[in-house]
């Protein structure tokens, strides 16, 4: 084992960070009101988002740890990607449809590669090798080519035939929908006893149940406003700069939405749990290919939008490229540093496609 080093006290156990970041709560509130500079508002707003998500993951976690573990999955499954829903609602209303298939497909690459790889390369930093749990990582990536296929096939009917895939993505979100929810019966049910995984002793509860009751209830309400904010200034944004909505969507939004993720990802990979670590990130993706892009096909008429699954083929190209790499990395159940970079590299070289195009 190599000599381990101090984990990075500012970042994974002060409680003055993020959450002193609240403070842009407010004045992003009166940077929109007033009508500031667009880029200004998207700047403060990004930075008020950040301390928000962490109170909505801190506050499930806790109500997680004074409940089951079938409940507390539950919790985390609903409220984990809050953010990413209320971006993708203003956004339809807003007509900005393709920075929500962006987003939907960064939240899962961004999951895929670059959380899991920040964590396998902070727990290789500290142990030569990890060992993680081939069930629970087999189960998930099955689950991720599943998704590949319910996301590809309305893209290539667009793509092949020229007519709109709205109706057959609806057929389809059902059937990922009904997927998804048999897949968290048979992980938190019938076959529970393959992902058990140890809890973190030193994860106590510090906050009491009306606690992180209210504390969650507020959050998601703060969520909603901020939310509204960016995607108002996002829209001229991008039709006033180089930026693309694509980009926007798969890599600011992506990045933006899941800190939290990647924070509690890599301090499990720094505890030698690199399990859960993986979890996080695929499961986390699942449950934006499974459930809230079908949710989102059948809200978005209610948005005055119609959005469907038939995504551009160049972002099915970079997510089916992460789950394949996903896929045969986690075939022999030990991870090491290196793979963490090479995880890390594709997402970066995603990116970099996805700002030149």
């Amino acid at each position: 084992m190599l000599r381990k080093i101090r984990e990075p006290e500012l970042i994974m156990r002060s409680y003055l960070f993020p959450y002193s970041m609240l403070v842009f709560l407010p004045v992003s509130i009166w940077l929109h009101l007033t009508q500031s500079n667009p880029i200004l508002v998207a700047i403060v707003t990004i930075l008020a988002i950040i301390p928000i998500t962490s109170l909505i993951a801190r506050s499930t976690q806790d109500l997680s740890l004074r409940t089951s573990t079938v409940v507390g999955s539950l919790l985390n499954a609903t409220f984990g990607n809050a953010i990413e829903l209320f971006i993708a609602i203003f956004a339809i209303k807003a007509g900005l449809l393709e920075m929500v298939k962006a987003s939907l497909i960064g939240s899962i690459v961004i999951n895929i590669l670059l959380l899991i790889g920040l964590s396998m390369i902070f727990g290789g930093i500290r142990y030569r090798e990890q060992k993680f749990n081939r069930d629970s990582v087999g189960v998930s990536s099955t689950m991720l080519l599943i998704a590949v296929a319910g996301l590809s096939l309305p893209t290539i009917y667009s793509v092949i035939t020229g007519n709109s895939a709205f109706v057959m993505s609806q057929a389809v979100s059902i059937t990922l929908g009904i997927t998804y929810l048999l897949s968290l019966l048979f992980v938190l049910f019938t076959h529970r006893h393959l992902f058990e995984a140890k809890r973190d002793v030193s994860e106590q509860s510090r906050w009491g149940p009306p606690k992180a009751s209210l504390v969650l209830a507020l959050s998601i309400a703060l969520a909603g406003v901020e939310s509204d904010i960016l995607v108002s200034v996002l829209q001229p944004i991008v039709q006033n700069s180089a930026l693309h909505q694509d980009f926007v969507g798969l890599v600011i939004i992506a990045i933006i939405t899941n800190v939290p993720e990647h924070v509690a990802a890599i301090r499990f990979g720094l505890r030698n749990n690199i399990t859960l670590s993986m979890e996080i990130g695929m499961n986390s993706a699942i449950q934006i290919a499974l459930f809230v892009a079908p949710i989102l096909v059948f809200i978005s008429p209610l948005m005055g939008g119609q959005l469907s699954l038939a995504f551009a083929p160049f972002q099915m190209i970079a997510m089916i490229l992460a789950v394949m790499i996903i896929n045969y990395l986690g075939s022999d159940g030990i991870c090491n540093w290196l793979e963490g970079v090479q995880l890390a590299a594709v997402y970066i070289i995603i990116a970099i496609a996805f700002y030149f195009m």
